[in-house]
């Protein structure tokens, strides 16, 4: 078993867990595969209280940003999002595209797809279904998503490339993704880099920011943007585990930045034309020959 394959089957084995930790567990963690941190919590989540279709029994804590918030999902939109977990975002995703929309949630890990769906049955939402499948060979056909979200999910996957030149096939011409990831500047420490648990922690995981944009644009994408980032801070419990009390030091004096990045980018195409006003609201406009609508 090759070294991508082995990382695999331990981030499948690791969300398998953490698909039955509790919220705060894997807030207060990294992406809940590591110790929990006493110094901080919600080391790399953003707050999705307020947010409409936000359902907290989907919510598991492992997300690195709203990437829901920058995705101009429309009405009647087929939205995909990649490590779908136990649904949070396509949830969120599906209070955008309204009934009428349709949401697919792609997970690897079968109690993560486990969990969803029993999530989607006691909404009673028939419009979201969750795939267990690879995001870097996607159950899905060629152009069928008018959008991709994911959050925090490309950093778990070794060939981020063919993850990228996936979601380019499964967007329609002029569709278009937002995702939240991690991504560094400079170079983590190998102690880092060589533990499988901060890999399945979103952290050794992580490619270079401009790697990560390079990616992007070599599969073809346009109007890259970064529409958010913030720093992510390694509490120093966290830290401990792994390096010792020079290392500690030398890394944070070092040029080395962990940041969360949500990512914007358009596939080619003609762009869709949305009509300004909906069918069900003609149904109230006075077209008689007196009316002057005509």
């Amino acid at each position: 078993m090759d070294r991508s394959e082995k990382l695999k089957e331990i981030v499948k084995e690791k969300y398998g867990k953490i698909a039955k930790q509790d919220k705060a567990t894997n807030a207060s963690s990294c992406c809940g595969a590591t110790a929990t941190s006493s110094k901080v919590y919600n080391i790399m989540m953003d707050d999705y209280s307020s947010v409409e279709g936000y359902q907290p029994n989907a919510d598991l804590g492992l997300g690195c940003g709203l990437p829901t918030q920058f995705a101009q999902i429309q009405e009647g939109d087929t939205v995909i999002d990649l490590g779908s977990g136990a649904g949070n975002d396509c949830f969120v995703a599906r209070h955008e595209v309204g009934d009428k929309g349709k949401v697919i949630g792609i997970d690897f890990t079968p109690a993560m797809i486990k969990k969803a769906r029993e999530n989607t049955e006691k909404l009673g939402f028939n419009n979201i279904e969750f795939r267990q499948g690879d995001i870097d060979d996607m159950p899905v056909s060629n152009d069928v998503a008018d959008v991709v979200i994911s959050n925090c999910v490309l950093n778990l996957v070794s060939g981020k490339q063919k993850v990228i030149d996936e979601i380019f096939r499964v967007l329609k011409p002029a569709g278009h993704f937002s995702i939240s990831d991690i991504v560094l500047v400079g170079n983590l420490p190998g102690k880092l880099l060589a533990d499988a648990e901060m890999y399945a922690g979103c952290v050794a995981g992580a490619t270079q920011k401009q790697d990560y944009l390079g990616f992007i644009k070599s599969a073809g994408f346009e109007d890259v943007q970064i529409q958010k980032e913030k720093v992510i801070s390694l509490p120093e419990d966290i830290l401990e585990k792994y390096l010792d009390r020079a290392e500690i030091d030398a890394f944070k004096n070092s040029k080395t930045g962990i940041f969360s990045v949500t990512v914007f980018a358009r596939k080619p195409g003609q762009q869709r034309v949305k009509p300004k006003i909906k069918l069900s609201e003609l149904q109230n406009v006075d077209c008689s020959p007196n009316s002057g609508c005509c």
